[in-house]
C-alpha cells in the first residue's frame, strides 16, 4: 500500500512539473529586493526571490506585439509569494526603449525609483523583462 501511495505521489508530482514545463513556465533569474513591495496585493518582504515566467501572457492591446506583457511569479523557498506583470522587450527593440545600459545577458538589476517603486530588470537570452512593483509603505 505504501509503495502504491508513493508511486501515485511521484506520478502527480511529475505531472505537475510536466504541465508547468509545457505551459511555458521558465526561470528568468534571481534578484534581491531591498524593501517591502506589493505584487498583486501581496506584500513581499525584503529578500531574495526567484523569478519564473508563468506561461501566461496578457492579451495585446491594439498595435502591441503578442506576449509583450507576461505574468511573472516571485518565489521564495520554492513557494510563490506573489505575481506581477513584466513588460517584455525583445533584443532588437532594446535600443529604442532603453536610454541607459541594460543588464548584460543572464544578469539582473534592481533599482529603487524615488522611493515609491522598485524596478526589476532582467536580461534573459537577450530579451529583457521589466517589472515595476509599488512600495508597500
Amino acid at each position: 500500500m505504501r509503495r502504491l501511495l508513493l508511486a501515485g505521489l511521484l506520478a502527480v508530482t511529475c505531472g505537475v512539473g510536466l504541465a508547468r514545463a509545457q505551459s511555458g513556465a521558465q526561470d528568468i533569474g534571481t534578484v534581491r529586493i531591498p524593501k517591502a513591495v506589493k505584487a498583486e496585493d501581496q506584500v513581499l518582504k525584503p529578500g531574495t526571490y526567484r523569478l519564473r515566467l508563468s506561461g501566461e501572457s496578457l492579451p495585446p492591446v491594439r498595435g502591441e506585439t503578442p506576449n509583450s506583457e507576461q505574468w511573472v511569479e516571485l518565489l521564495q523557498n520554492g513557494q510563490v509569494k506573489g505575481k506581477a506583470v513584466a513588460s517584455v522587450v525583445k533584443a532588437d527593440q532594446l535600443r529604442d526603449v532603453a536610454k541607459t545600459g541594460a543588464p548584460s545577458r543572464g544578469a539582473a538589476r534592481v533599482d529603487v525609483l524615488k522611493d515609491h517603486y522598485v524596478r526589476i530588470w532582467v536580461n534573459k537570452g537577450g530579451d529583457t523583462y521589466l517589472i515595476h512593483l509599488p512600495s508597500a509603505s
